[in-house]
């Protein structure tokens, strides 16, 4: 008689991972302005960290509707896993111990990348070559240095994507570097506004011409974002009628000018803190 045929485990997902798995709070991140808390999360074998950010751990905000920071950083990762860019860390919405919440993969940043400078201060009036300016800031007794970040292909897919989610809150610490080359984008609470609102440092391309890449990802963005499509009724379940319309016209507007966005002079265009 034969032995039985050896069936291999199956391969867990993360997206299974992050929305099947059993949810351990390790700790809580307190330099967070919401509740965040650093979990670890398991299931059928396979075990990693993440975050999570419940719903009832969420501060109102008088410009974005109570209770909709989670679904808004779920659309974000959406929006990014469309572009092919892979720029948000697996991110979906799920129950959890203190309610339903967003749970995303935590990213370690590895040794090879903690060396990586993708923002400075310096002296002078203009960057160096491989610098892009972002501003002026205030570095204390009456002085000042030019904040410049890394002209990056990785910052500048950043700056595209947050120009179609409509980024407020684009800062420094929001950048981690995730080895081998990967730089993730993470904290995407306030986006996806119908009012424009992009705050964020990465301006050093402002007004120039979008990268060939950045032209064919929103093109495809476009097509995604029509009525019936999968991405489109994916995101009708996290944000707005409304903000879906809007971040439709902002994919429309990137492609006719085909530039970068400027800053609009309406309100501040860099985030405070920066970092």
């Amino acid at each position: 008689m034969s032995a039985p045929e050896r069936i291999p485990p199956r391969s867990v997902t993360t997206a299974e991972l992050l929305a099947e798995g059993e949810l351990t709070v390790r700790g809580r991140i307190r330099e967070a302005s919401n509740a965040v808390l650093y979990c670890s999360v398991s299931y059928e074998g396979r075990e990693a960290f993440c975050v999570y950010k419940p719903v009832a751990g969420e501060r109102p905000l008088w410009d974005f509707p109570d209770g909709t920071l989670a679904q808004r950083e779920v659309a974000a990762f959406e929006v990014s896993e469309a572009t092919g860019w892979g720029l948000v860390p697996p991110t979906v919405l799920r129950d959890g111990p203190y309610g339903e919440g967003m749970c995303q993969l935590w990213i370690e940043a590895s040794a090879d990348d903690e060396g990586t400078d993708l923002l400075a201060l310096v002296d002078g009036e203009e960057p160096e070559e491989g610098w892009k300016a972002i501003g002026f800031a205030e570095v204390g007794e009456g002085r000042t240095a030019l904040l410049v970040h890394a002209d990056d292909p990785r910052l500048r897919r950043l700056a595209v994507l947050d120009a179609v989610i409509n980024n407020a809150d684009r800062k420094g610490g929001h950048l981690l570097p995730g080895g081998e080359g990967r730089l993730y984008g993470i904290d995407h609470g306030v986006t996806f506004n119908a009012e424009n609102k992009l705050r964020t440092l990465l301006w050093g391309w402002a007004g120039e011409p979008l990268a060939p890449e950045a032209v064919g990802a929103l093109t495809s963005l476009r097509d995604g974002l029509a009525a019936g499509a999968p991405l489109a009724t994916r995101l009708a379940e996290l944000i707005t009628p409304a903000e879906l319309d809007a971040t439709r016209a902002r994919v429309s507007a990137l492609l006719t000018s085909g530039r970068h966005p400027e800053p609009s002079g309406e309100w501040p265009a860099i985030p405070w803190p920066p970092v």
